[in-house]
């Protein structure tokens, strides 16, 4: 997600989650499963936004009867090919890959 204008403040990580002000020029890359909502306005910030391999959003608003299809929808993503601002080695690719393999040595 890419700020174009304005700014908002955004908390991420559901209700206990973190506070974030972002503002135009801002590049933020929300995985899958994090909650995340604008605290203030809608008309005080404009984003633009994509999903890596034209993927659609899966809008969920973390009901428990949500969850077992959401997990598994996730658990089904590849990692992303590329970082929308650092490209194929770094950012995303590199994050998410290590993420995964400490997921699967907790197992």
């Amino acid at each position: 997600m890419a700020v174009i204008r304005g700014k908002a403040t955004l908390q991420l990580g559901g209700d206990d989650g973190i506070k974030l002000t972002i503002t135009k020029g801002d590049i933020l890359v929300i995985p899958a499963g994090v909650a995340h909502k604008n605290l203030g306005n809608e008309k005080d910030v404009i984003v633009i936004g994509g999903y890596p391999g034209g993927r659609d959003y899966d809008m969920n608003y973390g009901k428990p009867a949500e969850r077992p299809a959401a997990d598994s929808n996730i658990k089904k993503l590849p990692v992303p090919s590329t970082d929308p601002l650092l490209g194929k080695a770094n950012g995303v690719p590199k994050i998410w890959k290590s993420a995964r393999q400490k997921a699967g040595k907790k197992k």
